[in-house]
């Protein structure tokens, strides 16, 4: 989804890995969500927090994010008459999005099933989020079980055009803190 955030790294990666993995239709769908502004994320008005990861709902979060990319999704799910909808929220380190927590997704998959002919016509749709219940640290040892090289994905909010991490933002932080407790060198490209 390009939603209109500060960098096309994420998007780099997704086809980059898309390719590498042989997916039949991978898509782009472009929703500007910087026209709303609100977050670190997509207004550059906004410093993208880099002093540690603080309680309560952080500037990164992006107003309503989840719930308008899982309606695309769930639009182009019920198209494909596909019985689930994948999404990679996390809520042990999730940093305080409400968007990505257990009974957000649950609720959502409730409506999704009142909203759907798809539904309406005997085949539900389930949201599905594998890494829902599992620490960074127990993300990133499934990663490598699975043969899934984490330097290929991004979690930074602002690398660089090269795609490097920052390092600093609160989404390296909880990353690198699972690395270290995971006791998996970090392969992450750092800027500094």
């Amino acid at each position: 989804m390009d939603y209109g955030q500060r960098h096309g790294a994420e998007l780099e990666a997704a086809r980059r890995i898309a390719k590498r993995l042989g997916v039949t239709a991978h898509r782009v769908v472009k929703v500007d969500l910087a026209q709303f502004g609100g977050s670190a994320l997509t207004d550059k008005g906004i410093a993208v927090p880099d002093q540690g990861v603080k309680a309560g709902i952080p500037a990164t979060y992006v107003p309503a994010r989840n719930t308008i990319l899982l309606s695309l999704a769930l639009a182009w799910a019920e198209t494909l008459q596909a019985p689930h909808i994948f999404i990679g929220a996390n809520a042990v380190d999730y940093s305080g999005y409400p968007d990505c927590r257990p009974e957000y997704l649950k609720a959502y998959e409730a409506m999704a099933n009142l909203a759907t002919k798809a539904a309406m016509e005997g085949r539900k749709i389930s949201i599905r989020a594998p890494l829902i219940d599992l620490s960074k640290k127990d993300i990133l040892r499934l990663a490598v079980e699975l043969g899934v090289d984490p330097s290929e994905t991004v979690t930074c909010y602002q690398p660089d055009a090269e795609g490097r991490a920052c390092g600093a933002c609160d989404a390296c932080r909880i990353r690198k803190s699972g690395f270290e407790d995971a006791k998996i060198r970090d392969s992450t490209r750092y800027q500094r």
